[in-house]
């Protein structure tokens, strides 16, 4: 390569003088052999660094097309989570891998034409564009009622995930043009990048989802946003330009508006917004399955403990100085968790004192029932997969201490008992929801069959199930417990309306499923015996709600009979379902509380 032209486009100084002239002596430097031998060393000096500076070039390349791809591999997974408060789980989830894909597709197609049409490199927006993520979630989360839960998710990522895809895809396409693959065939060569770009990012989305679930929460740095601000930092890092100056002003509103900051001043500013309508927030934290929160209403006095965009429980505090002073348990605002109590009146041949019976309760929410047979004297254990649900159950909800919690995947854990001998129980109450759906794999044949095991042959067990009696899934879910325990009745939280199913073509509701082990003598007689003043707990709630009321028919379920039943291996066919009934729970969930509520975290 030709030496190049100097500033003044003048020629290189040439020596002048005679000490500018090197010394030359034609008798050792001139030899043919030394000449040869100089000639092969400066060939093999040249020949590394060629393959030096190569190999540097190709390094760049994959590591630069890497970080890109780990990038949005984590984004993509933190962008759903960050959904999940504002529209629930399962909605958030469903529109999200198609959007993936796309962006996918549109930014590695797009990567000559943004190059050529930008009037910057399209790299130098990278970081630009995640900065003003955060905030361009907090407006659009205000404008969620009106896109709802089916549109809401799609819209929101499609103005913040879907651009961020698009150009690190494109940038990473354009790094790989530099690829050497010379050592494929041809046919190969043009389609190994894309097809292992998108492999590679595959993994890694998959690697930083179970990377994320098992540290969410721990720290500042593993909330939601702290993990929005972190990859934001690592864009600017991986391409700092100027450009950073125009992301100023969305720096600004994450440090000191967006309320979803879980700062104090992030805290401060949200209960200064709900405390105009009449809330407060009293703690908040990130966990293994959501946004858990405590809520508490000012104006009607009662206190909820969320997850996502739902409800986990809650109990009237307003009236404990007054109206429930002598009350034994806390007052619950949902009458399905004292009929879940109601386990206990059912009739069995040999009754067993509660000061000798033991139950285990599946699923804490605020520790309603848990509460409940403590009070009554019964030893219960509580199976309960997120340590900040038990936390706040005990911290801010009147769950005794005196009882045996184990935090743990209750699918593992009944598993391992049905498989031991002992830890046999006299009441089993299966109690969980959460995202607007039934974790499916505490529904299955399996996971009942276990249920079965350890209950004991005198024993009773019951199940609440909340969904939509005009979708399949309670009629499958009756159907699959029915194959277990052949005895149960099954009763509603409310009547149905009708008016409302004509008008909305739902009817979402709760339904406890009672049933026994032993085989009566006529199959599914399933009785309760009279209560006492000493069932109720000197609680209006157990007088109202106790004994359970509202009897569901097998005619009573409109859609469903010919599903069959869910087995571990074919849990598809409620997926599908879910996302429906999710969808019409995100409805109730806003007339249940106001949508300032769940639209500032």
């Amino acid at each position: 390569m030709a030496p190049k032209p100097s500033k003044n486009n003048r020629s290189p100084k040439t020596p002048k003088t005679s000490s500018d002239i090197p010394d030359i002596n034609p008798s050792s430097s001139f030899t043919p052999e030394n000449f040869e031998k100089e000639l092969k060393a400066l060939a093999e000096k040249a020949k590394d660094e060629t393959w030096a500076k190569h190999a540097r070039e190709q390094a760049s390349v994959y590591l630069k097309s890497a970080t890109l791809l780990a990038l949005i591999a984590i984004y993509s997974n933190v962008s759903e989570l960050t959904l999940s408060p504002v529209y629930g789980s399962i909605p958030s989830s469903i529109w999200h891998s198609k959007l993936v894909m796309a962006a996918c597709f549109v930014g590695w197609s797009s990567n000559l034409f943004l190059g050529r049409t930008l009037p910057v490199k399209p790299h130098l927006l990278l970081p630009v564009i995640a900065i003003y993520i955060p905030a361009v979630q907090f407006y659009l989360f205000k404008l969620s009622g009106f896109f709802t839960a089916q549109w809401g998710p799609l819209i929101t990522e499609t103005l913040t995930l879907f651009p961020l895809i698009v150009f690190s895809v494109a940038c990473t396409a354009n790094h790989l043009d530099g690829a050497d693959l010379s050592v494929l065939p041809s046919w190969m060569a043009d389609a190994a990048p894309g097809l292992g770009s998108y492999g590679l990012f595959r993994a890694l989305e998959g690697i930083s989802a179970r990377l994320i679930q098992s540290l969410v929460g721990k720290t500042f740095l593993f909330t939601r946003l702290g993990l929005e601000m972190v990859l934001a930092s690592c864009y600017s890092l991986f391409a700092p330009s100027k450009l950073l100056l125009y992301a100023i002003p969305a720096l600004l509103h994450t440090s000191f508006f967006n309320t979803h900051v879980q700062t104090s001043l992030g805290t401060a500013t949200l209960n200064s917004t709900l405390n105009a309508d009449g809330w407060v927030l009293l703690d908040r934290r990130e966990s293994v399955t959501g946004y858990i929160s405590v809520v508490e209403s000012l104006d009607q006095g009662f206190r909820v403990l969320r997850c996502d965009h739902s409800l986990l429980g809650g109990e009237w505090v307003k009236f404990k100085g007054g109206q429930f002073a002598g009350n034994q348990v806390a007052e619950p605002i949902y009458g399905v968790f004292a009929m879940l109590e109601a386990v206990r009146l059912v009739e069995v041949p040999n009754p067993v004192p509660d000061s000798m019976a033991n139950a285990l309760v599946i699923g804490m929410g605020i520790g309603t029932s848990p509460a409940a047979l403590i009070a009554h004297g019964i030893d219960t254990t509580v199976v309960e997969i997120d340590p900040v649900v038990h936390e706040f159950a005990l911290k801010y909800f009147q769950l005794p201490k005196n009882h045996r919690s184990v935090i743990a995947d209750a699918v593992s854990y009944t598993a391992e008992l049905a498989n031991g001998t002992d830890d046999r129980f006299d009441y089993i109450i299966h109690d969980v929801f959460t995202g607007g759906a039934e974790p499916i794999e505490l529904f299955t044949l399996e996971f009942l069959q276990n249920l079965n095991t350890i209950l004991k042959p005198n024993g009773v067990i019951a199940i609440n199930y909340a969904g939509d009696f005009a979708l399949p899934p309670p009629m499958v879910i009756v159907q699959t417990i029915r194959e277990v325990f052949p005895s149960c009745r099954v009763f509603r939280e409310h009547p149905r309306d009708e008016e409302a199913l004509e008008r909305d073509g739902s009817d979402f509701t709760n339904m406890v499923i009672f049933c026994i082990k032993f085989e009566p003598a006529a199959a599914g007689a399933v009785s309760f015996r009279a209560a006492t003043p000493a069932d109720m707990l000197n609680s209006p709630s157990r007088e109202a709600f106790l004994v359970p009321r509202h009897e569901v028919a097998d005619a009573d379920f409109l859609v469903g009979r010919g599903e069959g039943i869910l087995r571990r291996n074919d849990t598809t066919k409620l997926v599908k379902w879910h996302e429906q009934s999710a969808l019409g729970h995100w409805a109730v969930m806003r007339r249940v509380l106001p949508k300032e509520v769940w639209e500032n975290w």
